[in-house]
C-alpha cells in the first residue's frame, strides 16, 4: 500500500484550520465568576470577530453558551446572551462547534447531586430544540469541556470549582454521565448531531533518574483515555456509554503537553518526548475515530514557529492514515490573564481598542497563510 493510498482527506468542517474563542466560565477563590467571553470583549465584538475570523479563512470556530447566564434562576431559560452569538455566526456563515459547559455551571446547582445530570439534560435538549427552531442545521456540540482535565484540577487539586481534594475520579464519572445525558437529549432534538469530545493529549514518561517509576508513569498516560472509554462504553459501562456517543475527539495540545512522571517537563529536544504525530497515531489505533486539535497554541514569539511545526505533524498524520479533521488555534482572540499562574497562549487577534478593533499578530497570520497554501498544495497533490 502506497503512502497517497493511507492518507486521510478532512471533509468534516468547513475549514481546516480553524479558530477556538475564550468561553470559559469558572469560579476562582472566593467565588468570583470567571466570563472570558466578557473579559476578551467578544461579547461586545461578535460581528467583528466572526468577520475577521472568515477574513483570515477560519470558517468553522469554538465557542461558546454560559450555562449559568441561561438558567440563573432554576428551570427557566433566558437566551439573551445566546441568540445574538448564534445570530451573528448565522450571519457571517461561521460554522460553530457550541459548548454546553466550559467549567462553570449555574451557582444554583451542587455539581455532586443527580439533580446537576438532570439539568444539564434539560439545558442541553431546550438549547438544542432553540438551534432548531433557529433553523440551525448539522449542529456541532461539546457537552462539557475537558472532563479529565476539569475532574484533576477542580477535584484533585482543588484549583477550579468545586474546590475539592482526592475526589477527581469521582467527579469524572459525575462529568460523563452529564455529558451523555446531555447528549442523549440533544440526539432526541437533532439525530444527526456530532459531537466534539474534548480532552488534553499529554505524554507521561519515566523520570530518567527513577526507572522505578514506568509502572507509574504508565498508568498516568493511560488515564488521558479513561473519559473517552467511558463515554465509549469500553469501560465502566454503568455509567451508560455507547461506541456512537464516541464522536469525535478534541485534544487539547500546548508545548508543555509533555512531562516526566516526577512532574518535570521534558526539554523539546530530549529523545524521550514523542513528536505529535505519533501522540494522534496512538489516539487513532486506539478509538479509530476522527479527531481534531481542538485548542493550540504557544506564547509571544513561539507562536507563529508552533504552528509551523503543529501544521507539519499534522501533514505526517494524515499521510499515515490519522483521520485529523482540524487544527484550532487558541486562543484566537486574546483576554486578560486569569490572574494566577495558568499559561495564556499568545493569540491570533488582540484585545479590542476603544473602536472595536483588534490588531492582528502579523507573524502568526502569516505565518497561518503559509500553512494554508501548503495545506491547499497538499491537497491538490494527495
Amino acid at each position: 500500500m502506497t503512502q497517497q493510498s493511507l492518507r486521510h482527506h478532512p471533509q468534516l468542517f468547513r475549514s481546516f484550520f480553524q479558530g477556538s474563542f475564550p468561553c470559559s466560565t469558572a469560579c476562582r477563590a472566593g467565588g468570583r465568576r470567571l466570563d472570558m467571553v466578557i473579559s476578551s470583549g467578544h461579547d461586545m465584538l461578535l460581528e467583528k470577530d466572526y468577520a475577521a475570523l472568515a477574513q483570515e479563512g477560519l470558517h468553522t470556530a469554538r465557542d461558546g453558551a454560559r450555562w449559568h447566564l441561561i438558567e440563573s434562576v432554576p428551570n427557566v431559560y433566558d437566551w439573551r446572551t445566546f441568540m445574538p452569538m448564534m445570530h451573528a455566526a448565522a450571519r457571517q456563515d461561521m460554522q460553530i462547534i457550541w459548548e454546553l459547559a466550559h467549567f462553570g455551571y449555574p451557582d444554583h446547582l451542587d455539581i455532586w447531586k443527580a439533580s446537576f445530570v438532570d439539568h444539564f439534560e434539560r439545558f442541553a435538549r431546550a438549547m438544542a430544540q432553540l438551534m432548531r427552531d433557529e433553523g440551525i442545521e448539522k449542529p456541532f456540540f461539546t457537552p462539557i469541556n475537558q472532563i479529565s482535565f476539569w475532574s484533576w484540577a477542580g477535584a484533585d487539586v482543588s484549583w477550579l470549582d468545586p474546590y475539592a481534594s482526592d475526589r477527581g475520579r469521582e467527579l469524572k464519572r459525575q462529568l460523563v454521565r452529564a455529558s451523555l445525558a446531555a447528549m442523549h437529549a440533544i440526539r432526541e432534538v437533532y439525530p444527526d448531531a456530532r459531537f466534539v469530545l474534548t480532552d488534553p493529549l499529554v505524554q507521561v514518561a519515566t523520570d530518567p533518574d527513577n526507572p522505578d517509576s514506568k509502572p507509574y508513569a504508565d498508568a498516568q498516560h493511560q488515564a488521558q483515555f479513561e473519559a473517552w472509554d467511558w463515554i465509549g462504553g469500553r469501560d465502566a459501562p454503568e455509567l451508560g456509554g455507547r461506541a456512537d456517543f464516541l464522536d469525535i475527539l478534541g485534544l487539547n495540545y500546548y508545548p508543555d503537553n509533555h512531562w516526566f512522571f516526577s512532574g518535570e517537563t521534558i526539554p523539546h529536544d530530549h529523545p524521550t518526548r514523542q513528536p505529535l504525530h505519533r501522540l494522534l497515531m496512538q489516539c487513532w489505533q486506539r478509538y479509530q475515530r476522527p479527531m481534531i486539535l481542538a485548542e493550540t497554541g504557544a506564547e509571544g514569539q513561539a507562536r507563529a514557529p508552533w504552528l509551523r511545526q503543529i501544521s507539519e505533524e499534522a501533514r505526517l498524520a494524515l499521510d499515515h492514515g490519522v483521520a485529523l479533521e482540524g487544527i484550532s488555534l487558541y486562543p484566537v482572540v486574546e483576554y486578560p490573564a486569569w490572574a494566577d499562574d495558568r499559561r495564556s497562549p499568545g493569540a491570533l487577534f488582540g484585545l479590542g481598542d476603544p473602536n472595536g478593533n483588534r490588531t492582528l499578530h502579523e507573524a502568526l497570520a502569516l505565518e497561518l497563510r503559509s500553512q494554508q497554501i501548503k495545506w491547499q498544495n497538499w491537497q491538490t497533490n494527495s
